[in-house]
């Protein structure tokens, strides 16, 4: 089988593929015949910044039928359409997938969808729970046109959120926020960013968190969950009675599955019902990764890109 592997950091130049044997499923896992393959600007961060022992492969999000099954698992088997999350080898015709990263695809529902929906609407539903939201407050979503950004436009909407504000990182991603359902548009560099708001989800991070802070209105909350690291000024949250909420989806998974498998039932949920809907940029073969991983860098996606092994 192919696989994409990189044996030092850098940009999209690093990334390799090459052929090897079909992986054996461990003790809870299960082999993954890969029909999609998500990928995230953390994953492109970790390439580029390295962190990990070297070489290896990038993780991501896939979907496609399970060709094989480990011990011990239950409640899958052979054949059964699915979704998960590798944190390594991911982009391969073949993944390796634990059960506690694993979900059912529905009826009705394409490898793409499952892919562009699961693992990043997990991230925005999670966001916006960790905001504790009151119906009719109203909501930023920074990077509004990414892979997690804009699932969480439409998950505000659907969850009652009186006003969702997008924030882009260009003019040019205005209109398809507009069709996400935001009732407004900025971008990075306006001078104000609206009247302020109740909620900030915020998938950037660094220089943008003071402008993010700036817009939250008087006890409002910032929902920090991306990779980009960056500074709040405590006196910044002073002033205002603002609260700063860091959310990571990995601890959700770790210590409260069972909360995990509540949010992946109510996205499938919302998706059978059309009150979201994961939007797809591009869909690339395999082999063309490297510019999959140029595409994310440069924020230049409108939704999930996706890479297709067949």
């Amino acid at each position: 089988m192919r696989r994409v592997r990189y044996t030092e950091t850098g940009g999209p130049e690093v990334l390799r593929i090459e052929e090897t044997a079909v992986p054996v499923p461990g003790p809870g896992e299960v082999l993954v015949r890969t029909e999609a393959i998500g990928l995230t600007l953390p994953v492109v961060r970790k390439v580029r910044e390295g962190g990990l022992p070297l070489p290896t492969g990038p993780g991501g999000e896939v979907a496609g039928k399970i060709a094989a099954v480990g011990a011990g698992v239950t409640g899958f088997a052979v054949g059964d359409r699915v979704t998960g999350l590798c944190f390594t080898d991911a982009f391969a015709d073949f993944a390796l997938v634990h059960t506690a990263m694993l979900s059912p695809v529905p009826e009705g529902a394409s490898a793409a969808d499952a892919v562009a929906l699961v693992r990043c609407g997990l991230v925005a539903l999670g966001a916006y729970e960790a905001a504790r939201p009151a119906a009719g407050e109203s909501v930023l979503v920074t990077a509004a046109a990414g892979g997690s950004g804009h699932l969480a436009v439409q998950l505000a909407k659907a969850r009652g959120a009186g006003r969702v504000v997008a924030a882009v990182s260009s003019a040019d991603k205005a209109e398809f926020a507009r069709s996400l359902g935001a009732d407004e548009v900025v971008t990075y560099g306006d001078e104000s960013w609206g009247a302020p708001v109740d909620i900030v989800l915020d998938a950037v991070g660094g220089e943008l968190l003071s402008p993010a802070i700036a817009a939250l209105a008087p006890g409002g909350r910032i929902v920090a969950y991306s990779s980009g690291g960056g500074t709040i000024e405590a006196y910044d949250l002073l002033v205002g009675a603002k609260s700063a909420i860091g959310f990571q989806m990995a601890l959700i998974a770790r210590e409260r599955p069972e909360l995990m498998e509540r949010w992946r039932r109510e996205l499938w949920e919302l998706f059978a019902a059309g009150r979201i809907r994961p939007r797809v940029d591009c869909e690339l073969p395999l082999e063309d990764v490297a510019k999959a991983f140029g595409i994310i860098e440069s924020r230049a996606n409108r939704g999930k890109v996706i890479l297709r092994p067949v």
